[in-house]
């Protein structure tokens, strides 16, 4: 094997060990994005750890609802006329690309008011954390049910989420002493 193949193949062995670790979370569980049942989308996102790279899913009836990205002032006031982002096609996925708040409503009249909104937070990571692999790290919370505030334990992991292979890095280090045995050099000499 040459060096710039087996460069690559840990390029890209290494990356996808990285990209594995995002989460898909349907906003509202079971019951989706809407008004019927009064469903708790606070205590809903309470119930989750969001990190940067996750994804949530606003799942609805688009004749009835809509999925608008606002700014804070606007979340609280449940004011709809200036939009950050607009999403109407009834299944809206949002990967959350940075840490802090993301605020969404419902556009519809009378729908924010009542409860049809949602704060995401993703934590910025503290140097305390955790390292990757310890208990206290994984697994992730995931679906609560119904706004139901669930412990981390019990919880189990949301639909099609995916986890970091710990098989990754193995898979990398094989390949680097494959290529060592096959006579391929890391370093030029």
């Amino acid at each position: 094997m040459a060096m710039s193949d087996i460069l690559v193949l840990l390029v890209v062995a290494a990356a996808g060990v990285g990209l594995s670790q995002a989460v898909v979370y349907k906003v509202g569980d079971k019951v989706g994005w809407t008004t019927t049942g009064s469903p708790n989308y606070t205590a809903w996102a309470a119930s989750k750890t969001f990190h940067k790279g996750d994804t949530v899913v606003f799942e609805y009836n688009n004749t009835y609802h809509n999925v608008l990205g606002v700014r804070k002032e606007d979340y609280k006031a449940c004011n709809a006329s200036s939009p950050i982002t607009t999403y109407t096609s009834g299944n809206d996925s949002i990967r959350l690309k940075r840490h802090g708040h993301h605020f969404f409503i419902c556009g519809m009249p009378g729908h924010c008011e009542a409860g049809q909104k949602v704060d995401i937070r993703i934590l910025k990571p503290t140097s305390s954390a955790a390292p990757s692999g310890s208990p206290a790290a994984s697994p992730r919370p995931a679906n609560g049910g119904k706004g139901n505030v669930s412990s981390p334990a019990a919880s189990p992991r949301p639909s099609g989420a995916a986890t970091a292979a710990p098989g990754g890095l193995a898979f990398a280090l094989t390949l680097l002493h494959l290529a060592a045995l096959a006579g391929g050099r890391l370093l030029p000499q």
